[in-house]
């Protein structure tokens, strides 16, 4: 592994009018690493992602991903450079085939020469279905195809946004085996989830967040030992 962190967040900040979304929020993550990020509903995870990803801008801090600051960068310039992430809500052009989606998320990121898309859609088990419009597919099929076109800017850092919520546990294996493949193979992943039992299989630490902070880091057998992190999430109500 690594001993330079791919990604550096320190002291984040986001705010929305008064209410500090993030509050000084620092990690960091290293390829071929899968870190979690967990809490209470409410606790920042999500809005962390997206501004990771460029999709709001932070108020302070900042983020640094292989070595420079991303602040203020656009999206479809981040893809380029090797971050992609996938969506609580998958957003496929439904009247599109699975294999057109991933194509025009292909052609988006700008991918090497010799790039397999026909390779990407057998190892998630979608090419049984890559000639069907995404309209028809099930839930769990519309999360893989989320997650391929996501693969398929071939990134570095790859942020997943609580893609085991809805399937059966048969699917929540297979989905921890492949997101535990792609750090395998040298992938940064930052896993955003409320499923103890994903992130157990996923994860190799977890940052702790509550009321926009983070106040814990580790792994999460530890995590669960800890009194506080205990307290937060009973008193936080729902995980998530």
């Amino acid at each position: 592994m690594s001993p330079e962190p791919l990604l550096s967040v320190d002291g984040l900040v986001k705010r929305f009018g008064g209410f500090r979304a993030l509050d000084g929020v620092s990690f960091h993550l290293r390829p071929g690493e899968v870190l979690g990020l967990v809490g209470p509903n409410g606790s920042g995870k999500t809005t962390c992602i997206n501004v990771i990803c460029g999709l709001y801008a932070a108020d302070g801090g900042s983020v640094r991903y292989a070595g420079r600051s991303i602040i203020g960068e656009k999206s479809h310039r981040l893809v380029k450079a090797g971050i992609n992430r996938t969506f609580q809500a998958p957003r496929p052009f439904l009247s599109l085939t699975v294999r057109e989606n991933v194509e025009v998320a292909a052609h988006y990121g700008d991918p090497r020469p010799g790039f397999d898309i026909g390779a990407l859609l057998a190892l998630l088990e979608l090419d049984r279905v890559a000639q069907r419009p995404a309209a028809e597919l099930n839930s769990a099929q519309q999360k893989t195809l989320d997650l391929a076109r996501a693969m398929a800017t071939e990134p570095r850092l790859l942020l997943v946004d609580e893609l085991a919520a809805g399937l059966n546990p048969a699917e929540l294996s297979r989905m921890a085996a492949r997101l535990r493949s792609l750090a395998d193979g040298g992938m940064a992943l930052l896993v955003v989830e409320h499923l103890m039992g994903f992130i157990d299989k996923v994860t190799d630490r977890v940052v702790v967040m509550a009321a926009g902070k983070e106040f814990f880091g580790g792994t999460l057998a530890d995590a669960t030992r800890n009194p506080e992190v205990i307290r937060v999430f009973l008193g936080g109500g729902h995980h998530g």
